[in-house]
């Protein structure tokens, strides 16, 4: 009996929405400190690459946590190292609303991103392994939606709760609320699953890492999921500071707005595995990166804000095509080690996150706005390379038109 019997049909749509609250409310948690880099810098005086050390010690401590946690699944379950991120993330969250020093801060976030470190690889594991294969591509969507979304709806949180309390700490005072609530969630409603019979040590554990370079193609899968966030955070981090200068002039809440309507591209995400069984996975792949590219490369042909907030909607439309479609690619390629290739792929996703912030700070300064976008974009567009070196059977659609 396998284990995507586990969970009932008419259960799939209730655990699914618990999993992608859960997911949500993690993954934000990278990008909180991404609108309040101004703030720790007034606060705690320091300059605005020290300040880019609140978003990256977390996303740092996330890749490599993200890898660690991964492997450990196999061996206690990914229910069990889902629910213990949340737990000690409920713990640790409030603490760093209460630091008086950003050298505390940065040692903090740390320790949050190795928490939250459990659940990423976890989560995309039990999709993969609890879920009908037929449900498995849209479940994968879902959740990769929670990825994306995250990367704005953690700004919007922050932005939004400074503006209304008027105190940077309370970010931190609420989450921890919302951590130990999907905790609830989570130990009651989610089924247990089967854990993996692990043979060897922990260090043979750890060493079937290098199993993933053994897979033809399959390494080079990373140098895209490494692309896409470096691109996606450095937008980010580029825009707020983009429309806030003098060239715009907008303010925080406007600014917010902006942020906001960056999730009406996100909304295509759960619908990638359809299109993956009708064009093949790379396909869809070479769209998502093809659109990202563009939006992010012509924003800066125009200074109209409907322009500007259309191309942006258009980047992240392509970076919801392609994560999807990425993850299905690895997991594809990965076979029986997918649980272990999907946890490198997180690890390289938040090394790109970690990158993202601090390139976009270095680029402004060394060429500008317009020169920032054009640099990420390329990026993209030499990731689309990737996907001619990897070959494929057909399998379940994956293939076709490979």
């Amino acid at each position: 009996m396998g284990n995507e019997q586990f969970i009932r049909s008419s259960n799939i749509a209730f655990i699914t929405g618990i999993l992608f609250w859960c997911t949500l409310a993690v993954v934000s948690c990278v990008y909180l400190t991404i609108p309040l880099i101004a703030v720790f810098e007034d606060v705690f005086k320091v300059s605005s690459s020290q300040a880019a050390w609140s978003s990256s010690a977390f996303s740092l401590a996330f890749a490599g946590g993200g890898l660690l946690f991964g492997v450990l699944s196999d061996r206690f379950g990914r229910k069990k190292m889902m629910l213990s991120g949340l737990v000690l993330l409920t713990v640790i969250t409030p603490l760093i609303g209460n630091v008086d020093s950003f050298s505390w801060l940065v040692a903090l976030r740390a320790l949050q991103g190795l928490a939250a470190s459990m659940f990423p690889p976890s989560v995309l594991a039990y999709a993969m392994e609890m879920f009908p294969f037929e449900r498995r591509a849209t479940i994968i969507g879902f959740i990769s939606t929670a990825f994306l979304m995250a990367t704005i709806v953690g700004q919007i949180y922050s932005s939004f709760v400074v503006l209304k309390l008027g105190d940077w700490s309370y970010v931190f005072y609420l989450l921890s609320t919302i951590y130990g609530i999907s905790s609830i969630l989570l130990t009651f409603f989610i089924p247990n699953d089967k854990i993996q019979q692990t043979k060897g040590s922990f260090v043979t554990s750890f060493l079937r890492v290098g199993d993933i370079f053994k897979r033809k193609g399959l390494p080079l899968c990373y140098i895209v999921s490494a692309s896409l966030f470096i691109s996606l955070v450095g937008f980010f981090a580029t825009l707020g500071s983009y429309l806030s200068s003098p060239i715009f002039g907008l303010s925080h809440q406007d600014i917010l707005w902006v942020r906001a309507i960056g999730i009406l591209g996100m909304a295509v995400s759960p619908f990638a595995g359809r299109l993956v069984t009708k064009i093949g996975v790379k396909n869809v792949l070479w769209c998502g990166l093809i659109l990202a590219g563009s939006g992010l490369g012509l924003l800066g042909l125009s200074l109209n804000i409907i322009y500007l907030i259309s191309m942006s909607v258009v980047f992240v439309l392509g970076i919801a095509i392609a994560l999807p479609s990425l993850i299905s690619l690895i997991g594809h390629m990965a076979g029986e080690i997918r649980a272990i290739a999907v946890s490198f792929h997180m690890f390289m996703v938040f090394i790109g996150a970690s990158l993202g912030s601090i390139l976009s700070i270095y680029l402004i300064d060394v060429g500008g706005y317009l020169f920032t976008f054009e640099i990420l974009a390329g990026l993209l567009f030499l990731s689309m390379i990737v996907p001619f070196f990897i070959r494929l059977e057909e399998r379940h659609g994956l293939g076709k038109n490979e």
